[in-house]
């Protein structure tokens, strides 16, 4: 009877093994989309996101383009893969399915970049100050298709009396991630140190920016300055609010939803003179109560000359339908990560309204618990980025660090 025994666990512990080998294999081909070719000698690297992106094994691109990686064990695992000094990375695949990785080649300017939307939205006048947040869509259209990456990847101008509250960047087929704004010279001058991909498709890259300005007077002069082409540069405001263009400005009036005011600046280049005051106080409505607010691409809208070539008749990254006319603000995992992971446990993922009054969505629609758990992953990405490029000390690393694994370790157990 021992024997039988002893025969059924050797085969049951051989069918096991096989099995484990035939899962731990991570495999796939790196193709470099701007050559056409397969990318050969870049590093891929599997990281272990429940042990703070830690390597746990490493590899180089052969002739083919191919890489073949060993899991050490069943943890969460993500497939990073550096080209030309920029990462790309993948969740890593299940269940024998292929990890393709399309990289492209890498310069600090890329002809074919250009600011698709500007949208500076007014949220709330409110104890002497007024919220704002601002959202670029980045359109990159280079021929071949490259990568524009330096820590100057994209300049931005803020007013020079913002108190960032923080920032945000996604990339055309990813999730937000916390950012932090690098000082570029004057007051209110910044840069992102973040790739800017070829478009996939309609998605492309998204910076957002969330600050305060002084508004004890009740009265604010914008001042807009491009530092690369924008197609339409949009300001929003509360119905309640006033809106003055400065002389020589080229801001129009374009409705485009009853909640709230919209105006819009086609075609404006770097060095165009804007400039726009806003007065009086009051809020975005959070939910718009009503149906009957124009959309883009629509008669009036396009009557309204707001649209240019398409403009924004196909927003980038067009949500589900329900989630229409909702105005939330991005909670910045950078500011209380704590928080804020409690925060996506609880809502779905929703976006930021754009002047057509749909919102643009910052997460494809995947369960919630998936959502959260590649959130946590983008952002722990993030912090090992910040640390080897020397943004932090190493206690604030330890300390943000710390409060990432601790939620997803929470996450984890929910799941």
């Amino acid at each position: 009877m021992r024997s039988i025994k002893f025969v059924f666990s050797i085969v049951a512990l051989s069918l096991l093994l096989t099995g484990s080998w035939a899962q731990a294999q991570v495999t796939g081909t790196v193709t470099n989309k701007t050559t056409g070719k397969p990318a050969a000698g870049d590093t891929v690297v599997l990281v272990d996101v429940q042990a703070g992106m830690g390597e746990v094994a490493k590899g180089t691109t052969d002739s083919g383009g191919h890489y073949k990686l060993t899991k050490p064990g069943s943890s969460n695992y993500l497939v990073r893969v550096t080209h030309q000094g920029a990462t790309y990375f993948i969740g890593a695949p299940e269940g024998g399915a292929k990890g393709d990785i399309a990289v492209y080649d890498v310069a600090s300017k890329v002809e074919g970049v250009v600011i698709d939307e500007d949208v500076v939205g007014i949220v709330e006048s409110a104890n002497g100050r007024l919220r704002v947040v601002e959202r670029y869509a980045m359109h990159n259209a280079s021929m071949p298709p490259r990568t524009q990456w330096s820590p100057r990847s994209f300049e931005i101008v803020l007013p020079a009396e913002a108190e960032v509250d923080g920032a945000s960047a996604q990339r055309p087929s990813g999730l937000p991630t916390s950012l932090k704004l690098d000082p570029d010279g004057p007051k209110g001058h910044y840069a992102f140190n973040f790739p800017i991909q070829p478009d996939d498709g309609e998605k492309s890259t998204l910076f957002q920016i969330e600050y305060q300005l002084p508004y004890s007077s009740g009265k604010f002069t914008f001042h807009p300055q491009m530092t690369i082409p924008a197609r339409t540069v949009w300001a929003m405001m509360p119905k309640s609010m006033t809106f003055a263009a400065g002389a020589g400005s080229i801001f129009i009036s374009s409705p485009q939803d009853p909640g709230f005011q919209t105006y819009v600046a086609k075609n404006v280049t770097p060095g165009k003179v804007l400039e726009f005051t806003v007065s009086g106080t009051g809020s975005i409505p959070r939910e718009d109560q009503g149906s009957g607010g124009q959309q883009p691409g629509g008669q009036d809208a396009n009557a309204a000359g707001a649209q240019p070539g398409g403009g924004m008749a196909n927003p980038i990254n067009t949500p589900d339908p329900l989630s229409k006319y909702k105005w939330w603000i991005l909670t910045l995992l950078v500011l209380l990560l704590a928080a804020a992971a409690a925060f996506l446990l609880r809502k779905p993922a929703t976006g930021m309204a754009t002047p057509g009054g749909a919102v643009q969505s910052y997460a494809p629609p995947v369960p919630q618990g998936d959502l959260l758990l590649n959130a946590l992953k983008e952002e722990i990405f993030a912090l090992e980025s910040d640390k080897i490029a020397g943004k932090m000390t190493p206690a604030e690393y330890e300390e943000l660090k710390a409060a990432l694994e601790k939620v997803l370790r929470r996450a984890l157990k929910r799941q």
